[in-house]
């Protein structure tokens, strides 16, 4: 067999992308098919139920929790809000009362005369979800969302921290292989979206946070710098929900890793127009990939978007290598033998032979290698 399928990085000038759009529970939506939203527009809401507060009150107030209902201005299921006194002592001649105030704005969930507690409940949180691209909507989830469809250029990443981020995209650099600098981040691209070429150093990362950019689109970006930014180590499971003041996409891999040509060479065309991207990563089971969108104002067919079976790799296709020695090194596959070889390991698998970018050719194990899907 000539090809074989191995699941790879899209870096595609023109796609459909489809997006489900969920809210955490259930709630309402806003939107109906065939609408056309754009990435701002809020598509989904609920409330979160608030936060539970057992306090015990008779202690508060130094009586016997049985005389408790009897000292208490509220009853179950009233409202209360912070500070307010809702129960109070009578004291003697007036004198020595004592009183206790609820501790969060919300409602009486229950009282025991029993354990002298009072349970509060904060009041619920809002929340909302909104597009996140300019789209279609072509299917709605019952009470949770719906998913939207829209023609973009779509570019994945490696890896990536942060959650979504809506912005206009501008080059910080001229040429993939040139380093995005601290001195190259400047006022003029605050709440942008910057891209940056072969590497960004952790000076460079807090002078963009300094600076309120919205994210950075890089090449490279070492590893190491993660946890002396964050002042922890990134779980190997998910990345997405990092405080870090902005949305970062790694497109190649950790260290001086030139962007991709074709990469940097799209991004180029977008530059001043609205991008939505997520650093969102899942390298186990149900992969998740940073991106970069960038959608058309073009209409879309309001069914939803089935992609084709995937063709697998063929000889003459984009690849990377996804594990050392030739991790984040880009090439062409020149050959696929079809009987399985003996690795340095002593096992056995089916190889390719890459022909990278300074014309190096390798043998590598199919596994170790992932195609640029364009």
């Amino acid at each position: 067999m000539a090809a074989v399928f191995t699941p790879g990085l899209k870096v595609t000038e023109h796609t459909i992308v489809v997006k489900d759009r969920r809210l955490p529970l259930e709630g309402e939506v806003l939107v109906e098919v065939g609408d056309r939203v754009t990435a701002d527009q809020i598509i989904a809401r609920t409330e979160l139920p608030g936060k539970i507060f057992p306090i015990n009150v008779a202690n508060q107030l130094g009586v016997a929790p049985s005389r408790l209902k009897g000292l208490l201005r509220k009853s179950v299921g009233d409202s209360v809000t912070k500070d307010e006194v809702i129960a109070e002592t009578e004291g003697f001649m007036g004198f020595f009362k004592s009183d206790a105030k609820a501790i969060v704005s919300g409602t009486i969930q229950s009282i025991s005369e029993i354990t002298g507690q009072v349970i509060f409940q904060a009041h619920p949180v809002p929340v909302e979800i909104d597009a996140y691209i300019d789209g279609t909507i072509v299917e709605l989830l019952d009470n949770e969302g719906c998913v939207i469809q829209a023609a973009a250029t779509l570019i994945q990443g490696i890896f990536g921290l942060g959650g979504e981020v809506k912005a206009e995209l501008v080059m910080g650099v001229s040429a993939p292989d040139a380093v995005l600098k601290p001195q190259d981040i400047t006022a003029e691209m605050e709440g942008k979206i910057v891209v940056g070429g072969a590497y960004l150093s952790l000076e460079t990362l807090q002078a963009a946070v300094k600076h309120n950019l919205a994210g950075i689109v890089t090449g490279g970006f070492d590893y190491d710098d993660i946890k002396e930014l964050l002042g922890y180590e990134v779980g190997v499971a998910i990345t997405g929900g990092e405080d870090l003041g902005l949305t970062l996409v790694v497109t190649e891999g950790f260290g001086q890793i030139q962007m991709a040509p074709g990469t940097f060479s799209l991004l180029q065309k977008k530059v001043g127009q609205r991008a939505s991207i997520n650093g969102a990563t899942q390298i186990r089971a149900g992969v998740i990939r940073p991106e970069v969108v960038v959608t058309y104002a073009e209409d879309v067919s309001e069914e939803r978007f089935i992609p084709p079976e995937p063709v697998g790799i063929s000889i003459g296709d984009p690849v990377r290598g996804i594990r050392a020695p030739y991790f984040g090194h880009l090439g062409r596959v020149v050959s696929l033998p079809v009987e399985p070889e003996k690795l340095e390991s002593e096992s056995r698998a089916r190889v390719m032979v890459i022909e990278f970018e300074d014309g190096q050719q390798a043998r590598l194990p199919r596994a170790n290698v992932e195609v640029i899907e364009t």
